[in-house]
């Protein structure tokens, strides 16, 4: 760009005016730079803005009139903008996009948004699910503001707020021998038929509970859906394991399931808010923050048992 919005704003003023004294007079600015800017804007597209009278002032030419609509329109765009970011950074406006992890999104988002839009009517809040890695990318490009995740391999350009533990558990399907226990040892499992979701980093953070717990898992299967993990479990096709506990203990195919707990020492997942480090935080993503601990922190998932 040839031009900055300063030497604009000295133009419209001498225009305006008639005077490079008066400009100078009414934008506060010394006429060395009021003169200046006209001969850089002048110089920059082979234009004669002015014709110069001596001692009388400047007047416009044919082309500095039509020059100045267009400097005018650009000067109130400019102010637009300008009270458009002072409104965004003043209050809780504005559309919001967050990130939720696939697996946590239908537990949490969608009570998240329906209190944000009822508590924040002026701020259009939205989510999308995906994976952490996917996820990460959309935080680092600016597609979203914040990041509903666990605490699996974060970045270290990112920072985390935890907002609370969730124990990992296995189910089985009603028809599986230890379907009416209420709790079970990994090294119970080990021979039957276990299937993985197959993520990246809930891979590894799966299988390193069968590490801690000295047992190597019978991989049968790997998906990344945990919907179609569900439903072959439902079918008796083995166990599997996650962290999230839905009240629904059904399968998408109506089959139950059966949730056991770990009598194990393993380390729980912690589910939190991912940011940008260092991105300045609107007004509105505050606000979404604020909610998630109101709602979350130190408590179980809105969806789960």
């Amino acid at each position: 760009m040839r031009f900055t919005l300063k030497q604009i704003a000295y133009f419209v003023a001498t225009a305006e005016t008639g005077s490079i004294t008066l400009a100078s007079e009414r934008v506060n600015i010394s006429q060395p730079s009021i003169s200046s800017a006209i001969t850089a804007l002048e110089d920059a597209y082979g234009i004669q803005l002015f014709i110069r009278h001596h001692a009388q002032g400047l007047s416009l030419t044919a082309e500095g009139q039509r020059f100045l609509r267009e400097a005018r329109a650009l000067l109130l765009q400019a102010e637009e903008v300008e009270n458009s970011a002072l409104e965004i950074s003043a209050r809780v406006a504005g559309p919001l996009e967050v990130g939720c992890l696939s697996t946590l999104f239908p537990l949490v988002a969608p009570e998240l948004l329906s209190q944000f839009r009822r508590r924040h009517e002026a701020a259009r809040a939205a989510a999308i699910a995906g994976s952490q890695i996917e996820l990460f990318e959309h935080l680092r490009a600016g597609r979203i503001a914040l990041l509903l995740t666990y605490d699996l391999a974060i970045p270290p350009d990112f920072e985390f707020l935890p907002l609370a533990p969730v124990q990992p558990y296995a189910y089985v399907g009603t028809a599986h021998p230890f379907a009416r226990r209420r709790s079970v040892m990994l090294r119970e499992l080990a021979e039957d038929n276990f299937l993985l979701l197959d993520l990246p980093m809930s891979r590894d953070y799966f299988l390193s509970l069968f590490r801690q717990a000295g047992v190597n898992p019978n991989i049968a299967g790997r998906y990344g859906y945990i919907d179609v993990i569900r439903s072959l479990v439902g079918r008796g096709e083995g166990y599997s394991l996650a962290n999230a506990r839905p009240r629904n203990l059904s399968t998408l195919d109506g089959r139950k399931l059966s949730y056991l707990a770990l009598e194990d020492s393993l380390r729980p997942l912690v589910y939190g808010i991912a940011l940008f480090r260092g991105m300045r935080r609107t007004p509105t993503a505050e606000a979404f923050i604020e909610l998630c601990r109101e709602l979350l922190e130190g408590k179980p998932l809105p969806g789960t048992c």
